[in-house]
């Protein structure tokens, strides 16, 4: 994890916008179901649902790619970044390449008829400064926008050389990430990965938080049983002792009553026998 170079409060005040508003777009209900299901995908394999602190993933976000003059910036629509403090990032409200200590690694942008011609015109060329090692191009429509369905490109010399792209049987478009080490897929204008190590497609990330959500809860409903059987158990250790102490308390005030008994049986023996001794005609008052 690189460390996080803090140089300085920001002057909020002093930007044209606002951090805490995310990139509004006109169109931006039809990027909105495509561009969830990439940040989930991503989210569920890269950032365990951002709880890695070392993978910071975003959206509709600012990165800023001039020291002196923080307005000057660009948005992807998803962007990820390896080996960084992304727990210092978040707060900061923006993506600071010299204080996080590296570019991000991989964005994309999905089609929209307001965007497209930004995010395939002006955006790689910006990308390619700031040190994108991968840009990506998503469109729903199957590529009425951006002219193709799926595009990836690799930063080599300053510029992205496209990566090759294939096509499934089955209809499914996909092209190899080096960064991610998956394939990005197009498949009737949803996303997916498929990992070829597995051979298999992620599952969607709702299925995978889904499962998360059964797992916690299943392991919740263990702990709570697992508490009542150590509270049940604990309770019958208490009451056996209780019963202990009980039959303990008794068998200590029966030994108590015997001893008591067996005094007052000595005493009584010993009065009577001092009786019997001060008795006229007693052998002890015929020898004085």
């Amino acid at each position: 994890m690189l460390p996080y170079r803090r140089q300085g409060d920001i002057d909020y005040a002093r930007l044209d916008f606002n951090p805490d508003e995310p990139v509004c777009k006109p169109d931006a209900m039809e990027q909105h179901l495509p561009q969830d299901e990439i940040v989930g995908l991503l989210g569920a394999r890269f950032t365990d649902f951002n709880r890695r602190p070392d993978v910071f993933l975003d959206r509709d976000s600012n990165i800023c790619y001039d020291p002196s003059n923080l307005n000057v910036r660009v948005s992807p629509d998803v962007y990820l970044a390896f080996g960084v403090d992304a727990r210092a990032i978040r707060p900061r409200k923006l993506y600071l390449p010299w204080e996080v200590g590296k570019p991000p690694d991989w964005a994309l942008e999905v089609a929209s008829e307001s965007t497209a011609g930004v995010d395939t015109g002006r955006k790689p060329a910006i990308y390619a400064r700031i040190g994108i090692l991968e840009y990506w191009q998503f469109d729903p429509s199957g590529g009425r926008l951006y002219g193709r369905a799926l595009y990836g490109g690799i930063l080599v010399g300053g510029v992205y050389r496209p990566v090759g792209l294939t096509t499934e049987p089955d209809g499914i478009l996909k092209g190899y990430s080096p960064v991610l080490r998956v394939y990005l897929c197009w498949d009737e204008g949803w996303p997916r990965l498929y990992d070829p190590a597995t051979g298999r497609y992620d599952e969607s990330w709702r299925e995978v938080w889904s499962a998360r959500l059964a797992a916690e809860k299943a392991r919740q409903v263990e702990q709570q049983a697992r508490l009542a059987a150590e509270t049940a158990h604990a309770v019958t250790e208490a009451t056996l002792q209780v019963e202990q102490n009980a039959r303990l308390a008794a068998e200590t005030a029966r030994q108590v009553e015997q001893r008591a008994r067996l005094d007052a049986e000595m005493e009584n023996r010993r009065l009577r026998e001092l009786l019997r001794r001060l008795e006229p005609g007693s052998a002890s008052q015929a020898e004085s």
